[in-house]
């Protein structure tokens, strides 16, 4: 027997507002991303890296860290890709370079962030993308701040002055939902398949990683998904890749990964080992 005419006005109407808010969320993302992208100059050739004003967080002087060397590295300027970019594009044979290999996190028992990688550049590069693809599931920013603080040092940006805490924002504030909490019929999740070692000082205590992935938001089985890059500076304090202390990296360029645009940002490929 069909089923009556108010059943099908209500399952159009339920269609419509699951398009409706799905483009909503999609339209936030590429906006906040394009003001990511904007909010850094950069000319070609590449300028020296900027004198930035005196850092009025906690002194960290102490223990013989290299403060300056760490705060150009991390103000140092990074490609600027338009916001389309980090659409969905067709792939490129094109590489940036061999790929990177990623070690494994040693520290999983009783860890809601695995940790424990290795003291090495590619080591903090796993850390990185450990985090942000636990902390960005549910694309709640209570939640990505708990995975921030949880690896935070003292003197560390707070989470919300992450480009990933504003995205989430950005995100849910456009798309009229709950600034924080579960979203029935809501998933998101953040799948890191390329990265970049921006730089290291302090003989590779200290280094700024990039990774980028795909940012997926599926909304009553409607998905949309774009490429989002982050880039943090994370120093290796007693056996472990920690958040720094000091100002917020320069923005990460955000490109569907294995694109053109990700190529011309310098993004490789990840190989994580087993």
């Amino acid at each position: 027997m069909a089923a009556p005419a108010h059943e099908h006005d209500q399952s159009r109407h339920r269609v419509r507002v699951a398009l409706s808010v799905a483009a909503v969320l999609l339209l936030s993302v590429g906006a906040v991303i394009a003001a990511l992208m904007t909010s850094h100059e950069v000319t070609r050739p590449a300028p020296p890296a900027p004198i930035l004003p005196p850092w009025d967080g906690p002194s960290v002087e102490s223990g013989g860290w290299d403060v300056a060397g760490q705060r150009a590295l991390a103000g140092a300027p990074m490609v600027v890709l338009p916001a389309v970019a980090a659409q969905p594009q067709p792939m490129t044979i094109d590489r940036a370079g061999d790929p990177i290999t990623v070690p494994p996190a040693t520290q999983l028992a009783g860890r809601w962030i695995p940790a424990g990688f290795p003291p090495t550049p590619e080591g903090a590069l796993g850390q990185l993308a450990a985090l942000d693809e636990t902390a960005m599931r549910g694309a709640d920013p209570a939640t990505h701040a708990l995975g921030y603080r949880d690896l935070a040092l003292p003197g560390a940006p707070p989470a919300e002055a992450t480009g990933l805490s504003s995205l989430l924002r950005s995100m849910r504030a456009s798309a009229g939902l709950d600034p924080t909490g579960a979203v029935p019929e809501l998933t998101a999740n953040y799948q890191v398949t390329q990265g970049q070692i921006k730089g290291t000082t302090d003989g590779g205590r200290f280094v700024v990683a990039c990774v980028l992935g795909q940012f997926s938001v599926d909304y009553r089985g409607k998905t949309l998904t774009v490429g989002v890059g982050d880039c943090q500076a994370l120093r290796h304090v007693e056996g472990n890749w920690r958040i720094s202390p000091g100002p917020v990296p320069v923005a990460a360029p955000s490109a569907w990964p294995g694109s053109p645009d990700a190529v011309r940002a310098d993004y490789r490929d990840l190989k994580r080992g087993g």
